[in-house]
């Protein structure tokens, strides 16, 4: 008796790892759209997306104008608005037909190219990831002539519009890496469509609700001069405690992350990775966007900074290391959107791997971060996210964590053999992820992890400085699958903790996966 109780024991065990696997990858997907300009740090991001669209549901990939990018109409047209880039360090270079925009210009074209020659690999690593013929299927051009010009429609304008109105569940996702024009052009469409019609309230109240921004700055006025006026209950998330993925980050990253930035890393996990790797951009690769760009001088090295001003060029940013870490300033829009167990697109304040929402009392501190180009907006976090943090608990520093996780998918992508390389371990946490606690209860937590490649698994659990509790919550036995805490005394009704489960393996990388499980505290 005893022994087939062992054996139904075992066979449980079994049964639960599996399910645990699975729903790992059978989370729900967000639905996203990205909308980039033809800057550097896009491409880059860009990159980084498609290797996690294992995670979500793309549902656009639109190319978008912004105050650095704007093709032109081809006719002869000239264009110029006081303030903008060609504006500024004594250019003097508009009105003009077009601005820092390649003749048939196509980075989501070249980028999704080289996914397909990875795809074979990727697949094996992780059998989520769409097919090349599905991502091609939602590249389109947006309202990309002008610079906050949303006078017409485009083809990204009319497939967002499609995205709005359709009836699929969840929310829709809208990053804007350039400008905000394809977008506000979708919503004005509906609009003028709608708006004096008897479905108009129905309508109006369904994009609200379903419709989330997530924005890069608002880098052609379109946000601020039609957007926010026209809708302004549409939710738009801003995170602040990113980690700082933008131009120059090596500048003031920390002892743990310099190292990930540099041009021997960069060569190892990227540059080196294949067809995707050799589009990823890096300082003083030879490259540029635009040919004869004046703004872009980031291919070139072995020069100073007055060097490069006596060449012609407009430089904003000292040169870096020779194939060292150039930038990817869009990614805090969409790392909250992974599927790694921080659950953080569910909630703005959540928090995750491209940091938490901006709080109403952060509006001193982050008021211009509205304001700028992605770069901008990353640079500006990066420095905030050095001040002293005056929290009881800081926010965690997720950036190695992301990096080895990237690292990892590119070498996915080159890896015809799934025991050849790394995976996330796989986490639970038994019982429900959201559950009613009193204050001075004792809770435990049980946690089951597994990895898939074998490796060594260490767990930690702590605490999420999101909840509505602010003070420390200690943790007995914290790096054990088995822990427990006990709901300080002080807790009042209706406040929440947040407690993660962090497990992270022995792999090169070391990769991690988390789960998260809330409390919220009785009324007494």
């Amino acid at each position: 008796m005893n022994k087939l109780i062992k054996t139904i024991t075992v066979i449980c065990s079994i049964i639960l790892l599996i399910n645990s696997a699975n729903a790992q990858f059978e989370v729900a997907k967000p639905r996203i759209i990205i909308t980039a300009d033809p800057e550097l740090d896009d491409n880059n991001s860009m990159i980084r997306f498609l290797l996690y669209s294992t995670d979500v549901q793309i549902e656009g990939l639109i190319y978008a104008s912004s105050m650095f990018h704007w093709k032109g109409d081809g006719k002869g047209t000239k264009w110029y608005v006081p303030g903008r880039e060609y504006d500024r360090f004594g250019m003097n270079e508009c009105p003009c037909e077009s601005w820092r925009w390649a003749k048939d210009e196509k980075f989501i074209h070249d980028i999704v190219d080289a996914y397909a020659k990875s795809y074979p690999n990727l697949k094996i690593h992780n059998k989520n990831y769409p097919t090349p013929e599905y991502l091609k299927s939602k590249i389109r051009y947006g309202n990309i002539e002008f610079d906050g010009d949303i006078s017409k429609d485009s083809p990204g304008s009319d497939l967002i519009k499609s995205l709005i109105l359709d009836d699929k569940p969840g929310q829709l996702f809208i990053t804007n890496w350039g400008g905000a024009s394809t977008i506000a052009r979708a919503l004005k469409s509906i609009q003028d469509q709608y708006q004096f019609t008897t479905d108009w309230t129905n309508i109006r109240n369904k994009i609200i609700r379903k419709v989330v921004l997530l924005p890069s700055g608002d880098q052609d006025d379109t946000y601020a001069n039609y957007i926010k006026p026209n809708w302004p209950e549409i939710e738009y998330r801003q995170f602040r405690d990113s980690p700082n993925y933008g131009y120059g980050a090596q500048i003031r990253a920390n002892e743990t992350n310099k190292p990930l930035l540099t041009s021997a890393w960069m060569q190892e996990n990227v540059n080196s990775r294949g067809a995707i790797g050799s589009l990823y951009r890096v300082w003083g690769d030879g490259k540029q966007m635009v040919k004869g760009d004046k703004v872009d001088y980031f291919g070139l090295s072995g020069y100073t900074t007055e060097e490069l001003k006596k060449m012609g060029y407009f430089v904003w940013m000292p040169p870096q290391e020779k194939g060292s870490w150039l930038g990817e300033g869009d990614n805090h829009t969409f790392m909250n959107m992974l599927g790694n167990g921080l659950r953080a697109y569910e909630k703005d304040f959540y928090g995750g791997w491209g940091g938490r929402a901006i709080r109403k009392t952060d509006s001193g501190m982050f008021s211009n971060l509205s304001e700028g180009s992605a770069d901008q907006m990353a640079t500006q976090m990066g420095a905030m996210n050095q001040q002293k943090n005056n929290e009881i608990i800081p926010f965690p520093d997720f950036f190695a964590a992301a990096q080895h996780s990237f690292a990892a998918r590119m070498k996915w992508s080159v890896t015809p053999k799934y025991a050849d390389a790394n995976h996330e371990p796989i986490v639970n946490i038994q019982g429900p992820l959201k559950m009613m606690v009193n204050a001075g209860q004792k809770v435990r937590l049980n946690g089951i992890v597994s990895d898939p490649d074998g490796n060594k698994v260490s767990v930690k659990w702590f605490q999420m400085p999101v909840g509505t509790y602010q003070n420390k919550v200690e943790i007995s036995n914290a790096e054990a699958q088995r822990a427990e805490f006990i709901v300080p005394k002080d807790a009042t009704a209706g406040q929440t903790i947040h407690i993660i489960l962090e497990a992270k393996d022995n792999g090169s990388p070391a990769l991690t996966s988390y789960q998260r499980v809330i409390f919220e505290v009785r009324t007494k």
